[in-house]
């Protein structure tokens, strides 16, 4: 596996900081997070290849943005099966950042790593992402799209302009060297991103975890992943109003919100953490 380390620290982070003790012999460690909202085609294959990661996974946290069809039912139904796979229903469309608030609440995983009820990321993959936590070599990774490995669905060029201006964006205000932060794939050590109280909407989370984790010492990189991505006819949800939207939620999470009480709890809390993490 190679990695893509944005900040530029291995060596020295680990003398500054002291050395982290890698996960890499424990079992049941790992959480997935999964937002879904009208998936009922995809969802049930999506946990199948999730649950097929083996002893690495402790749980999987599905959360139902207020689906109309049938997603829920389908949750119900593996999780009858499988203790693992827990469900939570909101009785109303939320936004992904919502589901994903309420899915952090219930997770008791050393990591956690978001994944989609789609099949735009393959859930087998989830492995070399998480590796280098399981190393000790990082606190945060995110898989990203244009390290491409695998494979990458060719779509629409205007989301790839989109995408490079919001992670360029993000890098000039955070000085960090990102190629994909818009990806699904962010993998965190629970205490990393657990105390963040996600305040953006819809799929703000992006831009707004990306911000406040760069605030912290978290040693953050990159692995490469495949992308099976869809079009709008296959059900794909993003618009341009949410990259309108990461563009303010990137000013606002680098500019404003480290000033507040809150901003500054979440990053003196990591701080700690790890500090006491390389003692």
């Amino acid at each position: 596996m190679v990695y893509n380390e944005t900040v530029k620290e291995q060596e020295q982070g680990s003398h500054r900081r002291g050395a982290v003790s890698d996960m890499s012999g424990k079992t049941a460690v790992l959480s997935v997070l999964v937002a879904a909202y009208n998936e009922e085609s995809t969802i049930g294959e999506v946990l199948r290849r999730v649950l097929d990661l083996g002893p690495l996974l402790k749980e999987v946290i599905v959360v139902d943005d207020g689906s109309t069809d049938g997603t829920a039912q389908v949750v119900a139904r593996v999780a009858e099966g499988d203790k693992r796979v827990q469900l939570v229903r909101l009785g109303t469309n939320q936004g992904k950042t919502a589901a994903i608030r309420h899915a952090l609440a219930n997770a008791t995983g050393e990591i956690v790593i978001i994944q989609d009820a789609d099949l735009e990321y393959d859930p087998a993959e989830i492995p070399g992402v998480v590796e280098p936590i399981l190393a000790g070599q990082a606190d945060v990774v995110y898989g990203s799209r244009f390290l491409v490995r695998r494979a990458s669905r060719m779509l629409y060029y205007h989301h790839f302009l989109g995408n490079r201006f919001i992670t360029f964006l993000s890098n000039l205000l955070t000085n960090r060297n990102w190629t994909d932060i818009e990806t699904c794939y962010k993998a965190f050590r629970t205490d990393v991103i657990k105390p963040l109280r996600l305040s953006s909407s819809g799929f703000g989370m992006e831009a707004e975890i990306t911000v406040m984790v760069c605030k912290t010492r978290a040693r953050t990189y990159e692995v490469p992943i495949s992308y099976y991505g869809r079009t709008y006819e296959e059900g794909k949800k993003t618009s341009a109003r949410d990259g309108l939207m990461a563009i303010l939620y990137i000013l606002y999470y680098s500019l404003f919100a480290p000033l507040t009480a809150e901003g500054r709890a979440y990053i003196a809390h990591v701080n700690a953490f790890l500090d006491r993490r390389a003692t």
